[in-house]
C-alpha cells in the first residue's frame, strides 16, 4: 500500500512511519521540520519536506494526518497562525486526498476538543474547548466531516488523549511527560502549572499506532483514542520520580490560559467498531520511555 504520513518526522509521525513500513507499506514522510526531526523518519521511507499550509500532490492510497500546530500555549499567543496550520493545513490534505481518491485518517485532539470535563467524554460529548488550539481542531473536524457528506468520502477521525513517549520533546509544553523526566534525571526543578490537581489521559504512542492502522481499515466515524484512565499532574509527577529514582517535589506555578481542569476520554466507541484498546499502563509505559532515553 502506498502511505502518506503528513507530519511524518514528527514524534507519533515518526513512529507510525516505522510500522508502515514494517509492515511493507510504500511510505512518504511529510513534514516541515519545524518541530520533526530528519533523523527520526525511516531510510526506507520518502521525506519531503513542505509546508502543509501549501498545497501538494501525492499517489497515496491512504493519508494520515498527523502535522499540526500542537502546542495550546503557542495557540493562545498566536492564533490566526494555530488556525493556518490545523485548518488551512486539514484542507489542503483533504484536497490532496479527494485528488488520489486516498482514504484519509485525521489525528485530531479529545485533551482539548472537550474542554473540561465531568466523566470520561465519549464522542457525542458536547465540544466545548478552553484553547485556540481546540476550537481549530473542532474546526478541522468539521471539514473532514462536511467533505465526507459533500463528497461521499469515509474518512476517519481520531480523537488522541494526551500522547507520550520516545522521542516526544521536552521543549514543547505538551510533552509533559518528556519534560519531567528529562529534568529529573538531570537534577533541574521542575514545575506544576497549578495545584496539581489538574487530570489528563495519558496514552503511549505504540497504542496511537495501533488505533492508527485499524483506522486505516475503517470508513467514516469520529473515535476516541486513550486509556479511560485520568491522571493527575502531582501524581503523574511522583510516577516520573518513581521511575527516575528520586525525590524532588516540583514548585507550583500558576495556571496557565487554555489548560482544562479535568481531560479523559471514553474509548468505548474504539473498543467497539475499531477493535482498540490501549495495552500498556501508565507506570510501566513511563519506564518503557525512560529506558528509551536513558
Amino acid at each position: 500500500m502506498r502511505t502518506l504520513v503528513t507530519g511524518g518526522a514528527g514524534f507519533i509521525g515518526s513512529h507510525l512511519v516505522d510500522a508502515l513500513v514494517a509492515r511493507g507499506d510504500e511510505v512518504v514522510a511529510l513534514d516541515d521540520l519545524s518541530t520533526g526531526r530528519r533523523e527520526f523518519v525511516h531510510p526506507a521511507a520518502v521525506l519531503v519536506e513542505q509546508d502543509v499550509r501549501n498545497p501538494y500532490e501525492t499517489d497515496a492510497d491512504v493519508v494520515f494526518h498527523l502535522a499540526a500546530q500542537a502546542d495550546v500555549g503557542t495557540s493562545m499567543e498566536r492564533p490566526a497562525f494555530d488556525a493556518e496550520v490545523n485548518v488551512v493545513g486539514t484542507v489542503n490534505v483533504l484536497e490532496t486526498a479527494r485528488a488520489a481518491g486516498a482514504h484519509v485518517v485525521f489525528a485530531s485532539t479529545g485533551g482539548a476538543i472537550y474542554g473540561d470535563v465531568d466523566a470520561p467524554a465519549p464522542e457525542d460529548a458536547p465540544l466545548l474547548p478552553v484553547s485556540a488550539y481546540g476550537l481549530a481542531k473542532r474546526s478541522a473536524e468539521a471539514y473532514v466531516d462536511g467533505w465526507n457528506r459533500i463528497f461521499g468520502t469515509g474518512h476517519v477521525v481520531l480523537r488522541f488523549a494526551n500522547v507520550y513517549g520516545p522521542r516526544q520533546s521536552a521543549s514543547l509544553e505538551g510533552g509533559v511527560i518528556a519534560i519531567f523526566l528529562e529534568r529529573l534525571a538531570r537534577g533541574e526543578p521542575t514545575a506544576i502549572f497549578g495545584d496539581g490537581t489538574i487530570t489528563r489521559d495519558f496514552v503511549h504512542v505504540d497504542d496511537v499506532v495501533r488505533a492508527l492502522l485499524l483506522a486505516a481499515d475503517h470508513r467514516g466515524g469520529v473515535f476516541n483514542v486513550g486509556t479511560g484512565t485520568e491522571t493527575s499532574i502531582a501524581a503523574l509527577h511522583g510516577i516520573c520520580e518513581r521511575a527516575v529514582g528520586v525525590t524532588a517535589p516540583p514548585r507550583l506555578e500558576p495556571p496557565r490560559p487554555g489548560d482544562a481542569a479535568r481531560s479523559v476520554l471514553d474509548t468505548t466507541r474504539a473498543s467497539r467498531e475499531l477493535g482498540f484498546s490501549a495495552a500498556l499502563g501508565l507506570a510501566d509505559g513511563i519506564a518503557a520511555t525512560l529506558a528509551t532515553t536513558a
